[in-house]
């Protein structure tokens, strides 16, 4: 019996065949942390005792950075501290970093049949380049901070078929909405979400992403897109070290295949409080305090340039803020380049640097009570925000854009007529 994908990454790095339902203990590759999981880490790590394996550990400070009070001044010292304590070389400094999850695939971290832990559970970004990344507590990471291994339960794979060409608004966003919308948070427990068919290979790496990015608010283990072309131009002279892309054997067991029409899917909304709580876009009728754009889920270059073709030239509603967060500085550094800054700030939107800060509901953009928001971020739940009381509408750049336009969560094809 062949392989899935993360049997193979798994067998790799664990240096034996292994099947679903083992449970193993192999090497990583990388382990990240930020300025919110990271210091107890550090707590966890100075405990063990141990030397550092330097050259695995990222440090990236993105959810409270710049730091909005005290409380979060003292962790961002705290990962500064550690850095140059033990003198780790990947540690972004607020200026030249960014959002986590895409920091770490810019910077080269990410390739195809690696192993990428982090204590942040979107990490499961990465497998949208062919790795096998899981979302880890802050006592794991201290253990792979010393050790560089750690156990897993070898997962059962689930592919997911979606074929057809996507209708012009239909994003990576779309999507997987429409995926967790299907199965629900729960669909994929402790599953190896595989990705694929001709709507997928047809995406750029953005929207792949965006894909994987989600895997876990289906509960999935990680979320894998099969590597190809696109990824290796991608990795061209940004990726560190060699890699090897792993594919699934033509005979690989997979515990379900689920397929989808692409053609049939459009602009969808995941209303509160679930991400599995979609329904069209063109069926939400329901006006907006606020329209949020970026995060790891939607951050990227990409995401920006749909958001500024829509834009450009019109205004956001007067009863609407609109914010704007690149996902890094290289973003950031595109967007200005282009022009984008312009047509955002020319339509009255708020632009900022790289932050995680309203994603969490903790700076940047929190909702008061009983407002709500159209946002391209990933969670939707009671009071993730803001307020409990306040709603968040997960949606793509382009319904998010389209919305703070109309006032209302708006169907794209609306503006565009």
């Amino acid at each position: 019996m062949g392989k899935t994908i993360a049997e193979k990454i798994l067998s790799a790095k664990t240096r034996r065949s292994v099947e679903a339902g083992e449970i193993v203990e192999a090497e990583v590759d990388y382990v990240m942390v930020n300025d919110i999981t990271g210091p107890a880490a550090f707590d966890e790590f100075e405990d063990l005792c141990a030397p550092i394996l330097r050259n695995k550990v990222v440090l990236i400070p993105d959810h409270y950075v710049p730091n909005k009070d005290v409380a979060s001044a003292k962790q961002a010292k705290k990962m500064r501290d550690f850095a140059r304590k033990h003198k780790v070389s990947n540690y972004y400094e607020v200026g030249s970093g960014g959002v986590c999850h895409q920091l770490m695939i810019e910077q080269g971290f990410v390739a195809p049949g690696r192993l990428i832990v982090g204590a942040d559970s979107h990490t499961c970004s990465y497998g949208a380049l062919g790795a096998f990344a899981t979302g880890i507590g802050s006592t794991e990471a201290a253990t792979v901070f010393a050790r560089g291994v750690l156990w897993f339960k070898v997962p059962e794979s689930i592919k997911y078929c979606v074929n057809g060409k996507l209708s012009k608004f239909v994003s990576g966003k779309d999507v997987i909405l429409t995926i967790i919308g299907d199965i629900g948070v729960e669909g994929a427990r402790y599953a190896s979400m595989e990705v694929e068919g001709s709507s997928i290979s047809s995406m750029p790496l953005s929207d792949r992403i965006t894909i994987s990015n989600m895997g876990i608010e289906a509960g999935a283990k990680t979320c894998i897109i099969p590597p190809d072309a696109k990824v290796d131009k991608y990795l061209k002279g940004r990726v560190r070290g060699r890699y090897k892309s792993v594919l699934a054997d033509a005979d690989a067991a997979y515990s379900e295949v689920r397929e989808y029409d692409g053609t049939e899917m459009v602009p969808v909304v995941a209303k509160p409080y679930l991400p599995s709580n979609v329904v069209p876009a063109s069926e939400v009728d329901v006006e907006i305090d606020q329209a949020y754009l970026g995060s790891c889920t939607n951050g990227r270059i990409e995401d920006l340039r749909i958001a500024a073709k829509l834009l450009k030239g019109r205004k956001i509603h007067r009863n609407v803020r609109m914010i704007v967060v690149p996902a890094t500085k290289e973003v950031f550094d595109m967007a200005v380049k282009e022009g984008l800054m312009k047509v955002f700030s020319d339509a009255g939107a708020f632009i900022s640097g790289p932050t995680c800060g309203a994603c969490l509901g903790g700076y940047m953009g929190v909702l008061a009570p009983g407002e709500k928001a159209v946002s391209s971020t990933n969670r939707n739940f009671v009071g993730r925000m803001g307020a409990k009381d306040s709603e968040v509408y997960l949606a793509s750049p382009a319904v998010v854009s389209a919305s703070a336009i109309k006032g209302r969560i708006t169907d794209p094809s609306e503006v565009v007529r």
